[in-house]
């Protein structure tokens, strides 16, 4: 595992995992949950990380900037916007004919998979934004397991005692402008393929948003009968296969495109 940073601040770094053999193989970025809360950190997605390079990919276990400790608005979307434009070439530079540029899968669990639903919408993001860009990120897709994919929806049931209030410092009427920047469900995607897995007996976000949020954008819904909301992220667990097959199949998929 070699840390690669990407900006100055400590939080501001990804922990790279390498598969064994040599070669360019695929590159996953792993955003991590916790409800944007800066007592969770990147530390509980490693077993996915490792499980991950095992298989074949190489791995970037992303951290960055939550609230509680200078996260929040804007900063965590300032950090996750930098990390995913700069990671591919620094990747490059430390170890270099290690990734497939051309394989790049964002996965994101619970809060992270916000930010990656998030972060392949960028291009389709208010013209004000700052992290708007001109064009769809180079990306095979996004695999959001249980995500908080619509904020407006999840500030509105209280999810994770206030959480979305918490990360964006305020509610909806308070400040439409930074929803509007910052909920998937709000943003079209369609461009980008998506995979959501979600448990139905997730007890921290509800299977109705998924439904909703996938029903809106087209993204293709995997859901998983008994399955609560960590499982997703749990290797031994028997929603992981789930997992790893969405992620094969959109890397597979961009394999098909350059034959």
């Amino acid at each position: 595992m070699d840390p690669i940073a990407y900006g100055p601040h400590r939080d501001q770094v990804a922990d790279l995992y390498l598969p064994a053999a040599d070669g360019r193989a695929p590159l996953v970025v792993v955003l991590h949950g916790g409800f944007w809360r800066a007592q969770f950190d990147r530390e509980p997605a490693q077993p996915e990380a490792r499980a991950l390079a095992a298989l074949g990919y190489a791995v970037a276990n992303l951290e960055y900037r939550r609230v509680g400790a200078g996260g929040g608005w804007p900063t965590t979307f300032d950090d996750v916007a930098r990390a995913l434009d700069l990671l591919p070439e620094l990747i490059e530079d430390a170890r270099p004919g290690r990734v497939d540029r051309n394989r790049i899968v964002y996965i994101g669990h619970s809060a992270g998979g916000h930010l990656a639903l998030w972060a392949a919408a960028r291009h389709r993001l208010p013209s004000e934004s700052a992290w708007r860009t001109e064009t769809a990120p180079q990306v095979a897709g996004v695999v959001a397991l249980a995500p908080a994919a619509n904020l407006v929806d999840a500030y509105q049931r209280g999810n994770g005692n206030g959480a979305v209030a918490e990360l964006l410092g305020g509610g909806p009427r308070e400040f439409p402008e930074r929803y509007a920047a910052t909920d998937p469900s709000a943003l079209d995607t369609t461009d980008i393929p998506i995979v959501v897995v979600h448990g139905d007996r997730d007890q921290r976000l509800p299977i109705e948003m998924a439904r909703e949020y996938s029903a809106k954008s087209g993204a293709e819904l995997v859901e998983l009968p008994g399955i609560g909301h960590f499982e997703l992220i749990d290797p031994d667990s028997t929603a992981w296969p789930f997992v790893v097959q969405a992620l094969r199949r959109l890397t597979k998929s961009v394999d098909q495109q350059h034959r």
